[in-house]
């Protein structure tokens, strides 16, 4: 088969699965079974990987609001990029043949200070709290809550990405045959103050960044994989079913919610209508079987 050029968004189910305690322990556990998912697709393939960090920046903002360090999200997202890609380019390097080399890059990515997004706070990050707990901090805090299941969340502005800075510096990377691992948590958020490069205190959407990264390097194939089989219709009713193949056109008939399905759907369209090519979301674990066009839900112009 031709070598074709592969971007892997993992959810966050590749590091922590859901309910399960925030340990390395068990996030290494999930990134050795996502590597040995993916090892098998890299033979003949260029593959860049990026994934999330929700639980991860939570924490940490957590533990920053809990102390005198004051910590933004900007420098948070950095920390996790670096942790995150260093257990991924470890674990899948015992995954793959010596010889082929694996790189991590920490990934700024620009976002408009005028987005829509910062006057409507989102993005839910960190733990679960009590409506009355939530409350407290907020005040506290000076943050923005929001209920979230059956519990309350902080919640942050999510804006759109515009640009990856690094897109050079990976693409020479992927020409080196290179795994590739960036723009984890959707990238480190920055937008301009004047002339000036600043942090900003938003976490961007991991999946459209991906679309945006998939479209840089000039993708074949955007694989969003996570922790169900594929897009369903109907979901939450007794008569949903798994659509296995549907163009942009069809995927905007059905409804999905804002904080599940809804961002990923909205990646995988913008990235076929603009490049022409193939996006595919499904399970991690058949992640050989989607790119093979067996498994998940694909989505193509025709």
């Amino acid at each position: 088969m031709p070598r074709r050029r592969i971007v892997i968004a993992l959810g966050g189910n590749a590091l922590l699965k859901r309910g399960e305690p925030l340990t390395v322990a068990n996030q290494r556990a999930n990134v050795r079974a996502a590597a040995l998912a993916i090892a098998p697709i890299t033979d003949g393939n260029d593959i860049v990987i990026s994934h999330g960090n929700g639980p991860q920046v939570g924490m940490l903002a957590l533990q920053a609001a809990h102390s005198d360090s004051g910590t933004p999200l900007d420098v948070l997202g950095a920390e996790t990029e670096g942790m995150i890609g260093y257990m991924i380019e470890q674990e899948l390097g015992n995954c793959v043949p010596f010889e082929r080399p694996l790189a991590t890059m920490l990934t700024m990515v620009e976002v408009d200070p005028d987005d829509p997004a910062f006057q409507n706070p989102t993005k839910p990050i960190g733990p679960m709290y009590t409506e009355a707990e939530a409350k407290q901090l907020a005040e506290q805090k000076g943050w923005t809550v929001a209920a979230d299941g059956t519990g309350w969340r902080r919640v942050v502005p999510s804006p759109l990405p515009k640009r990856i800075f690094e897109i050079r510096p990976i693409k020479w990377l992927i020409e080196k045959q290179t795994i590739v691992i960036c723009a984890g948590g959707g990238g480190i958020p920055t937008m301009y103050r004047g002339e000036t490069l600043v942090g900003a205190e938003v976490v961007i959407d991991k999946d459209r960044a991906s679309a945006v990264l998939a479209r840089e390097v000039n993708a074949d194939l955007l694989v969003l994989a996570t922790d169900v089989a594929g897009v369903f219709a109907d979901w939450g009713t007794a008569n949903h079913r798994l659509i296995r193949h549907a163009t942009p056109a069809q995927l905007r008939e059905q409804r999905f919610g804002a904080g599940s399905m809804g961002p990923k759907v909205e990646a995988a369209i913008a990235f076929v209508k603009e490049t022409g090519k193939r996006a595919a979301i499904g399970s991690l674990e058949e992640i050989g079987q989607i790119v093979a066009g067996e498994a998940g839900t694909i989505i193509e112009r025709s």
